[in-house]
């Protein structure tokens, strides 16, 4: 793997936040790379390097990655992308380059129950997309989000802990660190050692994010496909509302859902983060082949 998709300073996602607003307004086919530094107030060759040292892609690439031609093509083998995860399971060579994840759903009494008598912790460490703010369990993983200029870290976290809202929650950054990194260093994605997460939900959603977990990634699904794949070929629409209610973002990824068009539609954290992730995750399978 390539050490430049390491974790890349908080503050170069600033302007790498700049850098997708600019190119969804100027759109990304045709990039004129000194206007678009001009635009970020940096150099040529500083713009290139942020991109380089961020992603491991060179700007242009990065504008296709997150093109609506791009998400098109990623849909083109969508059947066949949810056929084969589900026939060769989560520990296959298709996620390779993917997180692995090792996640247990919790029982509907403690979903009901919203999590009363549990200790949980929380707290903020740097991701390549802001600052990631975390909840977990003694199981795992319970909560992603993100906080940045249009979003508290408090608001960000009380986001969260709303699904737990009977939970008695400590703040822990030291404990939350190690496992931010782990999730965001492709280095460190291994079947031996997993990101441990926890699902909380109805069975409908709980169902809806175990389909999301087999998206290997570079690649995209539709909510209709998502749909299929859990039996429920009419149910497009609550898949949507199920993939907006997806607590633990990135990790169980959401973000690889499109419009039947292949267009980046609503994202909990915000399109332009949606588009950041893509672009990232072009950057792991490049550096990877």
């Amino acid at each position: 793997m390539n050490h430049l998709l390491s974790l890349a300073p908080e503050t170069d996602y600033d302007t790498i936040r700049a850098a997708i607003r600019y190119l969804s307004e100027n759109g990304p086919d045709e990039v004129d790379l000194a206007r678009f530094a001009r635009a970020l107030g940096l150099t040529e060759r500083q713009l290139t390097d942020l991109f380089r040292r961020w992603c491991g892609l060179s700007p242009k690439s990065f504008a296709q990655a997150v093109a609506l031609d791009h998400a098109k093509s990623l849909l083109r083998n969508q059947a066949s992308v949810l056929d084969t995860t589900y026939e060769i399971g989560l520990s296959s060579t298709s996620r390779l380059h993917d997180l692995f994840v090792a996640y247990e759903a919790m029982p509907p009494g403690v979903f009901r129950a919203g999590g009363a008598g549990m200790d949980m912790i929380w707290g903020v460490a740097p991701s390549p997309f802001g600052l990631a703010v975390v909840t977990a369990t003694e199981y795992g993983i319970s909560g992603l989000g993100f906080a940045d200029a249009d979003i508290s870290v408090e608001e960000a976290f009380a986001d969260l802990a709303n699904r737990w809202p009977n939970a008695r929650f400590t703040r822990d950054d030291a404990r939350v660190a190690p496992m931010v990194a782990q999730i965001f260093d492709p280095e460190r994605w291994s079947s031996e050692q997993p990101v441990r997460v926890v699902l909380i939900g109805t069975d409908f959603e709980v169902k809806v994010w175990e389909t999301l977990l087999k998206i290997p990634v570079g690649k995209a699904v539709t909510y209709s496909s998502v749909a299929h794949h859990i039996g429920k070929p009419t149910a497009s629409r609550a898949v949507g509302a199920a993939v907006g209610r997806n607590p633990i973002s990135f990790v169980v990824p959401c973000h690889r859902v499109v419009g039947s068009s292949g267009a980046l539609t609503g994202y909990h954290w915000g399109v332009p983060r949606k588009r950041a992730i893509l672009g990232w995750e072009a950057g792991v399978i490049s550096a990877a082949h």
